[in-house]
């Protein structure tokens, strides 16, 4: 096929490329690591050097801790937000002039999905890239070494004797590929593929009275194909830009469970969308309910957009998900079975309902013609699993058809 655009188009065709070959070159760099992120992981959550007489609880509690620990980091990114599926842009035929129009003055919201659609025969691509670098796990600091897994304490005292913490550097880099197409001018179907690259390292250390010990150190990397997602949304009503739209997600298990790169089962999302919107400002909203894959859960979005000019449109957004057995690290005390007057303190997972909220705020703006650049920054509003300070994203959009 061939395209004819502008000198400012080509520019910013090959920028666009140039980010994503350097992106992808990053992302699929081979693994370093022997082993797998899971077998690392139990590796440093395992190797315990206190003694606390009951050997079948300490590896109950280490493999508990170390499944919640790899489930929290499977559900960042088998849950990542993808981009909103009918892109920036929306169009439909406008039957007494004869000819497509835009349905809106804003490029609508970045993860919230709105009821328009793209219009019939309108497609867009886009490439986005995404860094966190976890810090805290249920509100507890992941790096600092202060995260204890076993510790022993004289009944009655208030610091322990003899304790084992765990230090854990998490980072996770994702590109990912989307693209949508209007079937009809109420239909839209979209991908959207993610790259991952994951690294983890970490450091376990024994402190008997005051003395520090480095137990174990490991390290993994892993590289490749996350879960990919497929989306369906056809728009039900429609009186201008305002609408109601219903939708279904399904995430694919195309990612290496053993390394964290992927849920390693099918999730189905139904949805239902709603959007009310006037000449300059929007709001969009929409709930979903995942019917199978990692965990039960209900998802949900609301947006606030405001079309500050015709090519610039902020945009602020509340991400939410009430997640059925999610778990959470619990730290348990019980008595030294040989040792009176001792007790032991172990860190381990428990499952329980849980609710995540995460803030998400920034900008679309039209580049040029259909070229769309999105910045936004997410933010965590609640301490529940793993969580990173800030979590930029950047993407790229380009709309064409009709």
């Amino acid at each position: 096929m061939t395209m004819t655009c502008g000198t400012t188009h080509r520019r910013a065709g090959r920028v666009i490329a140039m980010v994503g070959c350097l992106m992808l070159g990053v992302l699929i760099t081979p693994a370093h690591a022997q082993q797998t992120t899971v077998d690392v992981l139990s590796f440093l959550l395992t190797n315990r050097t206190i003694i606390t007489g009951d050997f079948d609880r300490d590896a109950l509690a280490s493999a508990a801790t170390r499944d919640t620990i790899a489930t929290f980091l499977v559900q960042e990114l088998a849950t990542v937000p993808v981009s909103s599926s009918s892109g920036g842009f929306t169009y439909r035929l406008d039957r007494q002039l004869g000819t497509v129009i835009r349905t809106s003055d804003s490029f609508g919201p970045f993860y919230t999905e709105r009821s328009l659609t793209a219009g019939r025969n309108r497609a867009s691509f886009g490439i986005g890239y995404q860094s966190a670098a976890y810090d805290s796990i249920d509100g507890r600091d992941l790096r600092d070494g202060t995260l204890i897994s076993t510790a022993a304490i004289l009944r009655g005292d208030t610091q322990p004797f003899d304790v084992e913490t765990v230090s854990l550097r998490i980072r996770t880099d994702t590109m990912t590929f989307t693209g949508n197409y209007g079937l009809t001018d109420r239909l839209d179907v979209s991908v959207a593929v993610p790259f991952v690259r994951l690294s983890l390292q970490g450091e376990r250390v024994d402190t008997y009275r005051g003395q520090a010990f480095v137990q174990a150190t490991g390290s993994a990397s892993s590289s490749g194909l996350g879960d990919v997602v497929t989306r369906l949304k056809f728009n039900v009503y429609r009186e201008g830009a305002n609408g109601l739209a219903i939708g279904a997600e399904t995430r694919l298990p195309t990612g290496d469970e053993d390394n964290l790169l992927g849920a390693g089962e099918v999730s189905f999302t139904p949805q239902v969308i709603g959007s009310v919107e006037g000449s300059t400002v929007g709001f969009h909203g929409q709930v979903g309910y995942t019917v199978h894959g990692v965990s039960k859960a209900l998802g949900y979005g609301a947006a606030f957009t405001v079309a500050a000019t015709p090519r610039f449109t902020v945009i602020g957004e509340l991400l939410g998900r009430r997640v059925e057995g999610l778990g959470r690290l619990e730290s348990t005390t019980v008595p030294h079975p040989r040792l009176v007057g001792v007790d032991t303190i172990r860190l381990t997972g428990v499952e329980e309902t849980t609710d995540r909220i995460v803030a998400v705020g920034g900008f679309k703006w039209n580049m040029s013609s259909t070229w769309l650049f999105t910045a936004n920054v997410l933010r965590p509003l609640s301490d529940v699993g793993l969580n990173a300070s800030w979590i930029p994203t950047v993407t790229f959009d380009y709309s064409f058809g009709g």
